[in-house]
């Protein structure tokens, strides 16, 4: 079984849904709710484009978080799965 479909199954501490919100406000948004989460808590994210599905996870390692998952639906949405660092 693949990590990702492995990953998608773990319960998130904690969901937020920025698929109707553009960058920069994406990470933004990212940003409030991990900083809101204990070190280890997982983050589910759900958004739509590729610029925050490049760029969400990208900046997220960068300061410290791991991205533990990302799975692409078939209604163009992404959902990242990010542990907080």
């Amino acid at each position: 079984m693949p990590p990702a479909t492995i990953a998608t199954r773990a319960t998130p501490d904690h969901q937020i849904d920025i698929s109707s919100e553009t960058c920069p406000m994406t990470f933004v948004l990212v940003r409030l709710a991990l900083d809101q989460m204990k070190s280890g808590q997982i983050l589910e994210i759900r958004l739509r484009g590729a610029e925050p599905r490049r760029n969400v996870p990208l900046t997220a390692q960068e300061q410290g978080h791991e991205v533990v998952s990302i799975s692409d639906l078939e209604n163009g949405e992404s959902i990242i799965l990010l542990r907080r660092g």
